[in-house]
């Protein structure tokens, strides 16, 4: 055979072999489609593909695990078992999007679980005291007896939890809640990106109320629902209406359980079991389930009751301890209200806001600071129905963080995004 015949054969299969590599390579792979349907810009948003979603997607050949990669660029990924059964039910990410933007998603199957990224996003952790005085690891689950009674600081340095109860975050804000009777629900203000709570509170000697290098406890929570507590409305009990404060010494076990811990999002529940709330009512149970994810100034919320009276309604709410204007916006099918106010620890200003379907908002009204133990409190009475969801959203801007949301319009401006953002989610085209 003539050298140049000789030569072209070779190119020939050189290529042919290059062609059937990328073949192999591309074997297993998935292409999804997702858009942003809102008219805003989405930063940071959570984009959700289901298992049943990729199993569908790739002819019931499901692979272990998958990398996401768009625009040629790997993007940090977690996969979540949400009902503790042993696989992973929703591969999620993180994603910037224009207005009206679609992205195609290529899912690149693997045998291991993609490595992720060296700084979390999201954590949630919930710690115990030791006998030796150091708070032992985060737990996965844990259980008080509804009497648990607050911490006495005046007899004991530290409390039998970290920051006396669950605690969770992302790179902007974070939140805890009080493990025992108050079941109340406080602000982190955050000066770092990095994941800090973990340290918090671990030393009697360091004030977290006090402004530090990382940011401080914000909130002065008092007998209010602070920052998005729960309560039960009762009609007519003994001849008045009742609000009462989820928690209590009315409720047999409290059970916390974590179900994913970043570094994209974190989930954890709160089981609130039979809750004797008056001799003459069947006990109720509900369960709160809280998560929280990278790039947001909010927390997520969804509740469950179980055994709810006749028109009682689920309540949530906004502290009001320094006479804050309330304020009420309506943006197409979703509603909020929210304060701004010089109302943090540190005497500056803290808008807060709960953001929330209009469809399940049954009034906004205020505490009545009498005959309740719930005081100082904008409330959001909700449409509450047996085993079906009622959810909201809690958010915390501080000017020492968020100083472009300083201003009170310009929060405002922030919150009409949000609801539209609210009621348009990322869209997977499957």
């Amino acid at each position: 055979m003539p050298t140049a015949m000789r030569t072209i054969f070779h190119l020939y299969f050189l290529s042919l072999g290059i062609v059937l590599s990328g073949c192999s390579l591309q074997k297993g792979n998935i292409s999804m489609e997702v858009e942003n349907p809102a008219e805003t810009v989405r930063s940071s948003a959570l984009v959700i593909l289901s298992r049943s979603a990729i199993t569908k997607k790739a002819n019931g050949k499901l692979a272990p695990y998958y990398e996401v990669n768009i625009h040629n660029k790997n993007i940090p990924v977690q996969f979540d078992d949400l009902d503790g059964d042993g696989q992973w039910d929703e591969l999620v990410f993180l994603h910037d999007f224009r207005p009206k933007e679609k992205l195609t998603v290529i899912l690149r199957s693997s045998a291991i679980k993609p490595i992720g990224i060296s700084g979390s996003k999201a954590h949630v952790r919930h710690q115990r005291l030791l006998e030796n005085g150091s708070f032992g690891p985060s737990l996965a689950a844990d259980t008080i007896d509804g009497k648990q009674k607050p911490t006495d600081f005046s007899k004991q340095k530290l409390p039998p939890f970290l920051t006396e109860g669950p605690a969770w975050e992302n790179d902007r804000v974070g939140f805890r809640l009080y493990f025992d009777t108050r079941n109340g629900k406080d602000i982190w203000g955050k000066l770092k990106p990095e994941m800090v709570l973990d340290s918090v509170g671990t030393n009697s000697t360091a004030n977290y109320h006090a402004l530090n290098e990382w940011g401080m406890d914000l909130l002065k929570v008092g007998s209010s629902l602070g920052a998005g507590a729960l309560a039960l409305f009762i009609p007519d009990m003994e001849g008045k209406d009742t609000l009462v404060r989820v928690g209590g010494s009315n409720m047999e076990n409290i059970l916390y359980e974590r179900v994913a811990d970043g570094p994209v999002r974190a989930i954890f529940r709160m089981h609130y079991k039979n809750w004797k709330l008056h001799p003459a009512l069947s006990p109720v149970s509900l369960t709160e389930e809280i998560q929280i994810w990278g790039g947001q100034l909010f927390y997520e919320s969804v509740v469950h009751v179980t055994g709810l009276p006749a028109n009682a309604a689920l309540v949530t709410g906004i502290v009001n301890l320094y006479d804050a204007p309330e304020n009420e916006i309506l943006e197409g099918k979703a509603t909020a209200i929210f304060t701004h106010h010089k109302q943090s620890e540190n005497k500056d200003k803290l808008a807060m806001a709960i953001l929330l379907n209009k469809e399940e908002l049954q009034e906004f009204s205020t505490a009545k600071n009498s005959d309740t133990d719930i005081r100082n409190t904008y409330l959001v009475k909700m449409k509450t129905r047996n085993n079906e969801p009622n959810r909201f959203r809690f958010y915390a801007a501080w000017e020492k963080s968020v100083p472009a949301l300083s201003d009170s319009a310009r929060f405002e401006a922030f919150l009409r995004d949000e609801l539209k953002a609210f009621q348009q989610p990322i869209i997977v085209n499957e």
